[in-house]
């Protein structure tokens, strides 16, 4: 989950096994809980943890042309 800057609104960051990723816009993080609970998917504030290594490693390689 990222949270509402001044230039975007909240987002959920949905990330697959290899790393590729979509993010799309939620109503907030309650929003998302409710989502991932669901789904049985687990929920995490960017803002606490990060973004997830598979995430960062998968962004790159597409930088690249190898994704």
């Amino acid at each position: 989950m990222e949270p509402k800057t001044n230039v975007t609104e909240t987002t959920v960051v949905l990330i697959a096994h290899d790393g590729e990723w979509t993010r799309r816009r939620i109503e907030s993080l309650d929003a998302a809980q409710q989502f991932g609970h669901k789904r049985s998917i687990p929920v995490y504030e960017v803002a606490r943890v990060g973004y997830p290594k598979r995430m960062r490693e998968y962004t790159e390689r597409k930088k690249r042309g190898e994704a």
